[in-house]
């Protein structure tokens, strides 16, 4: 896990973004977890290196790369409708096909692809008309592609990994960051052998263009902006600092038809509340076909997720990271931020009553309309502290909802047990 550095000015839009949508797409949507009647049983963007696909061989799906139903207009929209604050895009994964028009390698979709769009482009076009940040993933070690970029689990003796930094990487970078407008963020990834130098040499490249560009822990050596965590690991505890869960919405990040391991809607919220209580960001990845269609199912998760999100923004978006809760709450998740304690119901039960809460409550509403509802503060007979709030009829079997806690006091104060 990468150290994260403390929060400036300039990072308060990603301290208060909470949410953001991963695309990962490349030409690896084009097998969809199948190689010559073998299925991968890895991540689906990973097929070229875990079944061994000659460099040669792979490249030839270029020209078959024909996203005729991608729509960057509907996807950035969508995303907004979902209670997305920014949108990090693939520019180039370890397959080394570069989704944007690259100067600097025929090896890019508007050069290698029949349609000759230019996919970032498009997609940067619509951040910007519809007020999306615009964040890009790019792979700064392993590329599959390029012989002297790096290879997991491979021999990766012999290479110049420098002459790929200085021939490839560093002039891509250069046009990502002075050809496609404000870049948000650059997510690096796995830099394994990279040393402090070499990660210091591209940090100081992005920082040279784009000043206020974050950078993602992945970069290495200690020397991001922000924590990267580990992908689909949530902090068990509250943790400091600026950080991030990459996420996925089955078993993985590209498209792979034979993954039908969907998460429903409810634990997606659960974990999107469980992080924003801790103090991060959810960046949640929809992997499209290759044709540039969304599947179904991540647009069914989302549109639910994104229904929640939109009525309890309130409790959701500028909330700080809370104190541990002593207790397992079935049911329960916190958030909160000055003078709120934001109480997340999604299991039915009778009245929201909470042990060990310190602070003094002056009020309680229901987050999605407003409507008062009545609460009370008692000893409980084992002596700690007990609030409860009454709920109208039609939440007393029901879920997925939010009732605010009005404070007194400024923080959040939860009593020891």
């Amino acid at each position: 896990m990468t150290n994260s550095t403390a929060a400036t000015p300039l990072d308060n839009w990603f301290t208060q973004a909470k949410f953001g949508l991963f695309i990962h797409w490349g030409l690896y949507s084009l097998l969809a977890g199948e190689y010559k009647g073998r299925k991968t049983d890895r991540i689906a963007e990973w097929i070229m290196n875990d079944l061994d696909i000659p460099a040669e061989e792979y490249e030839k799906l270029a020209e078959k790369f024909s996203p005729q139903h991608f729509d960057a207009d509907w996807i950035v929209r969508k995303a907004k409708s979902w209670g997305m604050k920014y949108l990090v895009f693939t520019a180039k994964h370890h397959e080394g096909f570069a989704m944007y028009h690259s100067a600097c390698s025929p090896y890019n979709v508007t050069d290698a692809s029949p349609d000759g769009r230019d996919i970032l482009r498009e997609l940067q076009t619509a951040c910007q008309r519809h007020g999306m940040r615009l964040g890009l993933y790019y792979s700064q070690a392993q590329d599959w592609h390029d012989p002297n970029g790096f290879v997991y689990r491979k021999n990766n003796e012999g290479k110049d990994f420098q002459k790929y930094l200085d021939e490839l990487v560093k002039p891509q970078l250069r046009e990502l960051l002075t050809e496609y407008g404000k870049i948000s963020l650059i997510w690096f990834d796995t830099p394994m052998d990279m040393t402090p130098a070499q990660s210091k040499e591209l940090v100081d490249l992005v920082k040279s263009l784009q000043p206020e560009c974050l950078i993602s822990g992945r970069i290495g050596n200690h020397l991001g902006d922000y924590a990267t965590m580990g992908d689909n690991f949530i902090p068990r505890l509250p943790y400091p600092g600026m950080w991030e869960v990459p996420a996925t919405l089955n078993d993985t990040w590209g498209y792979n038809r034979w993954d039908t391991n969907w998460k429903n809607p409810e634990d997606v919220l659960r974990i999107l509340l469980k992080i924003t209580s801790r103090g991060g960001n959810y960046l949640l990845n929809v992997g499209p076909r290759a044709d540039g269609s969304i599947p179904e199912e991540s647009i069914k998760i989302l549109d639910q997720v994104g229904c929640y999100v939109s009525e309890n923004a309130e409790a959701i978006f500028g909330t700080d990271r809370l104190p541990l809760y002593p207790y397992e709450a079935e049911g329960i998740e916190f958030t909160g931020k000055s003078h709120r304690l934001y109480v997340h119901v999604l299991k039915p039960r009778p009245r929201v009553d909470l042990l060990n809460i310190a602070n003094h409550v002056k009020g309680a509403y229901l987050v999605s309309t407003g409507q008062p509802l009545v609460s009370r503060f008692m000893k409980a007979c084992e002596g700690n502290s007990i609030v409860e709030v009454d709920l109208p009829k039609e939440l007393r079997n029901a879920s997925g909802y939010c009732v605010a806690l009005e404070l007194e006091e400024e923080q959040v104060i939860f009593e020891e047990i």
